[in-house]
């Protein structure tokens, strides 16, 4: 299997309301240092209905300012319909991470 498809199967298994980091995902695939990696196949994601790449957030808990699928404040809005809180500096709640 390859790279992209690896974090496309790790993505689809982020339950519902809960988040992971592209840290967290390169590190599951065995390499931490490979989150940009990560960041690249979720851009090109080929199947947003499928691969909810918007629970996917930077270490930090912050939406990407470069989503791909309608832009930061749309992540963000995905996210609060699955009822993720986000703090006053606009990030992820630390208890919505797997």
């Amino acid at each position: 299997m390859k790279f992209f498809e690896k974090v496309y199967q790790v993505v689809q298994s982020i339950p519902y309301g809960k988040v992971m980091s592209y840290g967290q995902i390169a590190e599951i695939l065995g390499n931490k240092r490979m989150s940009r990696q990560v960041g690249w196949a979720l851009h090109v994601n080929p199947s947003p209905d499928l691969i909810p790449c918007y629970r996917v957030v930077n270490r930090f808990g912050e939406v990407s300012k470069a989503f791909a699928f309608g832009g930061e404040n749309r992540q963000r809005e995905l996210l609060e319909t699955e009822g993720i809180i986000f703090d006053k500096k606009g990030r992820v709640k630390p208890c919505f991470f797997v």
